[in-house]
């Protein structure tokens, strides 16, 4: 991307559309929304500037992305079905719990190869939503990655 103001400023979750959670689920998503606000590039291709505003809906079983500018105008909303996202979000949690019971028993190069399995299947969630995304929003890699961790943070369920 080569415009400069091509990022999100402030990104707010609909309380209406998220599941039950917990304290630490809450703090998950505001880690989560905190690191994607940190550094992000973020261009729908409609649009000739911004930075934007993004409002999320879950609703059954889509994101809805409400964009607009920081100074109100729209830019429109976008949808995505989270149903080809199940697969890999599952098994995400499920590695990323393995890798924090290795945490206390394994040994380095055991918890290093179950590190390594949890960031291709990150880096795998991140290509896949910049491929649902490439027709309409035009995000780079680390930007996917970021979004991807909020996806799997709002879709975590207490145990």
């Amino acid at each position: 991307m080569t415009d400069a103001d091509h990022y999100i400023t402030e990104l707010h979750i609909d309380p209406q559309s998220l599941p039950v959670t917990s304290p630490e689920m809450e703090h998950e998503r505001r880690v989560a929304i905190f690191d994607l606000l940190e550094e992000n590039e973020f261009k729908p291709l409609d649009s000739p500037s911004g930075p934007y505003v993004v409002n999320i809906v879950l609703n059954d079983d889509r994101l809805i992305l409400n964009v607009m500018r920081t100074n109100g105008a729209a830019r429109g909303d976008y949808s995505l079905s989270v149903k080809p996202f199940r697969r890999i979000i599952k098994d995400y949690f499920m590695i990323c719990e393995a890798y924090h019971d290795a945490i206390r028993t394994a040994t380095s190069a055991q918890i290093e190869a179950i590190d390594m399995g949890r960031r291709g299947l990150h880096n795998e969630g991140s290509r896949l939503l910049s491929d649902s995304l490439r027709n309409t929003i035009e995000v780079d890699f680390n930007t996917s990655r970021r979004f991807f961790t909020l996806i799997c943070a709002l879709h975590r369920r207490p145990k």
